[in-house]
């Protein structure tokens, strides 16, 4: 259990890790000092493709989108201008380089001669086999299909069997069809745990097709680093079709498209898409093969496969190979959406997607932008404030990246006067002083704005117990849940007088459902009083206390028919998440709670769904998810 708070495992042990340690402003963690000087020595080279000649991917960055999309799959490759015939053949590949010692020095007609005289026998298949052997892994250190994930329940991930018995297919349906992002950042947090532990492939569907569903959902969550690890979890010769669709995606949202190359191949076997063909011009010129590169440049470009922006994007990453002579201008006039391929090689050769194209394209796009090395710090500002909000990114880790922002020349205006803030909060020398500094970071909109919670947190986490009133004490709990510090939080649990002022409601209300144990006074009227106060945050807060068994059955079904909310599983998705639940299903109650919170405002969530998913997850002993989100469901709301 890392940090403070007994929630804060769900968070922290995926997202702090990318924070790097503690959230000094004053210093740059490994991590990110690594990712400051990978951009600076990669926009030394006028491109951000993380690899030499035929090396393996080596990117640290996030993934995207497939080849075959589904009606509502946002295509992930160029754009074909028109109707075509088939590709032209791959070129003949170059014979190796051979050099015979023996005629070193000879005259010419006798080097001729040694060639003919010295023939090499042709291998037999047993001979080729037996030599390949040598080279390739041994069966026992491939990697299985029947269980995939970089998570196991001992390195924080759940157990292999937490999606029980259920159908492949069923739950796949689940995951295509769920609208991601989803409301709640917690709730996030708590799915991608669960789609990257290694848990059982069920026994309908392929391996392979199994974690391709698993990464194409993570990518959507704008989880692209996570949906990597997923994709490069399976030998490249176990791909299926589906899999190499989603590892295109997940490359691009990366910003490495030269992470295609150990697969690319494979990928041209098996689809007849146009984005491989460039992905194998891609790497041609990375393995200073420039001439094949223009060859498979020009030859797509003759049969009309690829035009307009695609075509110069792909143009500009192949210009930055070894020996490239290309230069190329990129503009985007005309261009009305914004696909992963567009996403992906313009943010790999540091070229500006317009605002407007970026705006169009998903909130996900932003968190994939957030960890793109080769943009400029300043010019991430947006999107890491937004992974923030997402549960991509760790209270800690937008830390860290003010803290390098705040050392770069072209910091926005007003930014360095809340990074003073924010220095006061974590480091004044009395706690007035921070407290005093973290007013005036969050400002009139307080606990509502969950970015600026999230930057407060270890400092409010940090703070003694003081004399404040009931406003400051429902922000700094606020700040202190955001991020999982339960326990700390759980001492302002004293502040009775500042929780009982009408401003200190809010913090009362979240400690009632956030706490790890029954802290403060609950009673059926006193919640009856918050709901009639603050009305939809009044019935998140009866489903919160509810779903975790902190208010009595009897007082529960009373307040919620006079609030309006029906806590019977009416709909087949309560009925559904319940019956998981019964099963003791980690898994699948995390992805149906995901499913039922296809909402872009907490303000649209159903307060029953919230008491289902905090009731589900209380049950299959998720009861540090369930609480944080039971809190977020108050705080933003």
């Amino acid at each position: 259990m890392a940090g403070e708070g007994t929630a804060r495992p769900a968070e922290e042990a995926a997202a702090e890790d990318r924070a790097g340690g503690a959230p000094g402003i004053r210093r740059l963690p490994g991590r990110v000092r690594w990712l400051a000087g990978a951009a600076v020595a990669l926009l030394s080279l006028g491109v951000a493709v993380p690899l030499v000649a035929e090396r393996g991917p080596t990117s640290l960055l996030p993934p995207g989108f497939g080849d075959e999309p589904a009606g509502d799959e946002p295509s992930g490759e160029p754009q074909q201008a028109q109707p075509s015939p088939s590709s032209p053949g791959s070129p003949a590949v170059r014979p190796s380089l051979q050099l015979d010692l023996g005629t070193a020095g000879a005259p010419p007609e006798a080097a001729g001669n040694a060639q003919e005289a010295v023939a090499v026998p042709e291998l037999t298949p047993e001979e080729l086999a037996a030599q390949q052997a040598k080279y390739d892994l041994p069966d026992r250190a491939r990697r299985s299909l029947d269980r995939v994930g970089p998570l196991t329940d001992r390195t924080g991930g759940l157990a292999a069997n937490a999606y029980g018995s259920e159908s492949g297919q069923y739950l796949v349906a689940l995951m295509r069809t769920a609208k991601a992002p989803f409301v709640s950042r917690w709730a996030s947090i708590l799915l991608r745990r669960a789609l990257l532990s290694a848990t059982d492939t069920p026994a309908d569907i392929e391996g392979a097709d199994w974690v391709a569903e698993r990464a194409w959902l993570l990518v959507r969550m704008g989880e692209a680093d996570a949906a990597r690890l997923m994709v490069q979890s399976v030998d490249a010769d176990q791909y299926s079709k589906r899999l190499y669709a989603v590892a295109m995606q997940a490359y691009l949202a990366s910003a490495d498209p030269v992470g295609l190359c150990p697969i690319y191949q494979g990928a041209l076997a098996t689809s007849s898409s146009p984005s491989w063909r460039m992905a194998e011009a891609i790497c041609a010129s990375f393995s200073a093969e420039q001439g094949r590169a223009s060859a498979i440049l020009n030859q797509t470009q003759r049969g009309g496969k690829v035009s307009g922006i695609d075509y110069r994007l792909t143009e500009k990453i192949v210009g930055a190979g070894a020996n490239a002579r290309r230069s190329v201008k990129i503009e985007w006039d005309g261009v009305d959406r914004l696909t992963a391929w567009r996403f992906g090689l313009a943010t790999a050769a540091n070229v500006d997607i317009p605002a407007e194209l970026m705006q169009g394209a998903g909130r996900q796009v932003l968190a994939w932008q957030a960890i793109a090395p080769a943009l400029a710090v300043e010019k991430r500002l947006p999107s890491v404030e937004a992974a923030a909000r997402l549960g991509v990114f760790s209270g800690g880790a937008l830390v860290d990246y003010y803290a390098q922002l705040a050392a770069a020349d072209a910091a926005p205006d007003g930014f360095r006067t809340r990074v003073d803030l924010l220095r006061k909060a974590y480091g004044a020398p009395s706690a007035g002083e921070r407290i005093e500094a973290m007013r005036g970071y969050w400002g009139e909109a307080g606990h509502r704005d969950l970015v600026a919670m999230l930057a407060l947190a270890r400092a409010a986490a940090a703070l003694p117990t003081a004399q404040v009133g009931g406003a400051d004490v429902s922000n700094l709990i606020a700040a202190m849940l955001s991020a999982g510090y339960d326990l700390s939080a759980l001492r302002w649990a004293g502040a009775s007088d500042a929780l009982a002022e009408d401003e200190g409601l809010d913090g009362w209300a979240m400690l009632a459902v956030g706490a790890p144990r029954v802290a403060v006074r609950i009673s059926a009227d006193r919640v009856q009083s918050y709901i009639g106060a603050n009305g939809a945050r009044g019935r998140m807060l009866l489903a919160g206390l509810a779903g975790l068994g902190r208010i009595g059955q009897q007082d529960a079904a009373r307040i919620a028919g006079d609030a309006g909310v029906n806590l019977q599983p009416r709909t087949r998705w309560e009925q559904t998440i319940d019956r998981a639940a019964r099963r003791g299903e980690k898994a699948t109650v995390a992805l149906l709670a995901g499913v039922g919170m296809q909402v872009s405002d907490w303000r649209r969530m159903p307060a029953e769904h919230l008491y289902h998913i905090v009731a589900a997850l209380h049950r299959v002993g998720l009861n540090p998810e369930a609480r944080m989100i039971a809190a977020e469901a108050i705080m933003r709301s």
